[in-house]
């Protein structure tokens, strides 16, 4: 064994669960068996599939800290409350917008896909004397299959755009401006779809199935996948993570032994990279990863959380948060709302019995001062692209927080373009995204929460509401981004007709230089897969 300790500032991380009066009591967890996270968290709210007679219910929640109580709303919750009811079936699945913390879809047994707008009076006199619980009502329903739908998941950089699976073995893509028909359907799985997930700038899906299948999907190229490999051995539920911007997929499941394993694949052609066997227990691993390179590993009926550090294509084990309460479903909140104050890196919020119980994974720190070299920049609740631009084929960058200032800009990485037959961007950014160098800054439209959530952003109506408002939210201007490599003193004359030509013409020839290079290394690829099969026939024939 080796006498030296690795170096990392992540070594320390501790779990810090919350205060028993900091959490929620009385949730009535559902009872559905059907593989999902169960809870579902947005920058304000959370949402829980909930055990209720007479069709599908979820219920929404104001969100806990585990840093203090919440203000004016009680930590029993009473027997009776609001639910988004409207689902005949049991609900399945629930995801919140990534650019509006009050907007919610969910997916259900019937086949039915709804969005919700949740409004903060709702919370107002929760449990007072004459208080009359009042459930919410949708803004928009869509009959999204004559089947259940197991998952719903909105794009992460386009707004108004919601992926479901369903139980006819597709994925289907909605403009929910426009939710007559799916913009796209990917199909091609062989058996019940398990877990989805985009890329960070959403122009890329994968997907695990029943079938024992990793799929890769470009949305805008067609409708099937453009890359599929044999993932884990066994039947039993395996889910998905991307790596943030590592080009690089986590995914979790069973060998055909029924050990639990966690195995890392690169985009270009699938390939897997590692696959690290974890036990032999039977829950299904839900992972999480974090931009601050982490992969968290919370098992189904477990009662301890591990989580690794991603360096150098190996996952080295950090440590585990261990509890005696075996958690039935988890979420992580998103990282623009943490509180950047204690040095929290990541949070989770654990159903277990019938209690939700919020995890902040923390660094310890002594300085009271912003620690920038743990808190890189988050994804903004500001869209990149508006549905129609998304499915038009059109790429942007996706927008960034600075989580010490709560400034937005545009992340310096440039997204591929439509990459046919090969839809991977496999060479990093030439200048790297940093915290304290927002040269594109945009104008900084977010005002700070009080803590713990200093970056939360002010949101406002829901961007989409076809039935109630008649006009999307604004989407970003979709200008060149201007690298900051080029001068330091460059933004006062970042306006300047030239200036932009010169950038225009610069980041075509990158976007250009970079599809070379894929198809190059898809030929590199397929070569070296021949040469395999080659060898492998002669060492049998040599045999």
């Amino acid at each position: 064994m080796s006498r030296f300790v690795r170096a990392s500032k992540y070594r320390h991380v501790f779990g810090q669960p919350a205060k028993k009066e900091y959490g929620i009591e009385n949730v009535k967890v559902t009872n559905s068996a059907w593989d999902t996270n169960i809870i579902s968290s947005s920058g304000r709210y959370l949402s829980v599939n909930w055990n209720a007679s007479g069709g599908g219910a979820f219920a929404i929640l104001p969100l806990p800290s585990p840093f203090q109580t919440i203000s004016g709303f009680p930590q029993k919750l009473p027997d009776s409350l609001p639910l988004a009811r409207s689902h005949t079936a049991a609900v399945l699945d629930t995801d919140w917008s990534p650019h509006n913390d009050s907007v919610v879809a969910s997916g259900g047994e019937d086949g039915k896909v709804m969005i919700w707008k949740v409004e903060e009076s709702a919370f107002e006199g929760w449990g007072s004397e004459g208080w009359v619980p009042q459930d919410f009502d949708p803004v928009a329903r869509i009959d999204a299959s004559p089947r259940k739908i197991g998952q719903v998941l909105f794009h992460p950089t386009a707004a108004n755009v919601l992926a479901s699976a369903s139980g006819e073995h597709t994925v289907k893509l909605w403009d929910l401006a426009n939710p007559e028909e799916a913009r796209s359907v990917l199909g091609g799985h062989g058996d019940a779809i398990q877990n989805l997930a985009f890329n960070p700038t959403g122009t890329l899906l994968a997907t695990t199935c029943r079938d024992r299948k990793l799929r890769l999907f470009d949305p805008r190229a067609g409708s099937e996948a453009v890359r599929i490999v044999d993932g884990h051995g066994g039947i039993k539920g395996s889910r998905v993570a991307w790596m943030g911007d590592l080009d690089k997929i986590a995914t979790t499941g069973f060998s055909k032994m029924s050990d639990r394993q966690v195995g890392i694949w690169e985009t270009g052609g699938l390939g897997n990279v590692k696959t690290i066997t974890l036990d032999q227990s039977s829950g299904v691993v839900m992972p999480f990863w974090t931009d601050n390179n982490i992969l968290f590993l919370a098992g189904k009926g477990d009662g301890n959380v591990r989580y690794y550090e991603y360096e150098s294509d190996t996952l080295h084990a950090l440590s585990e948060h261990k509890s005696s309460d075996p958690q039935r479903g988890m979420c992580f909140l998103p990282r623009r709302a943490l509180n950047v104050a204690e040095c929290e890196i990541a949070r989770a919020y654990k159903v277990h019995g019938s209690s939700i119980e919020p995890i902040g994974f923390i660094v310890p720190r002594k300085s009271d001062s912003f620690q920038s070299d743990i808190f890189p920049p988050a994804a903004s609740a500001e869209p990149s692209l508006t549905a129609s631009e998304f499915f038009s084929g059109k790429n942007a960058p996706r927008n960034l927080v600075d989580l010490s200032s709560g400034s937005t800009y545009a992340s310096t990485a440039a997204p591929s373009s439509i990459p046919i037959p090969t839809p991977t961007v496999s060479l990093p950014s030439p200048t790297p995204a940093a915290a304290s160098a927002p040269a594109i800054a945009r104008s900084n439209s977010y005002s700070s929460s009080p803590a713990p959530s200093p970056v939360v952003p002010k949101q406002d109506s829901p961007p989409f509401v076809q039935q109630v408002s008649s006009s999307p939210s604004p989407s970003p201007a979709a200008s060149p981004v201007v690298e900051p490599k080029r001068s330091h003193t460059a933004g006062p004359d970042a306006s300047s007709s030239a200036l932009k030509e010169e950038n225009a013409r610069l980041t075509g020839e990158l976007r250009e230089a970079r599809e070379k290079i894929r198809n190059l290394e898809l030929q590199v690829e397929s070569i070296r897969a021949n040469s395999r099969k080659a060898a492998e026939m002669l060492q049998g024939g040599l045999h």
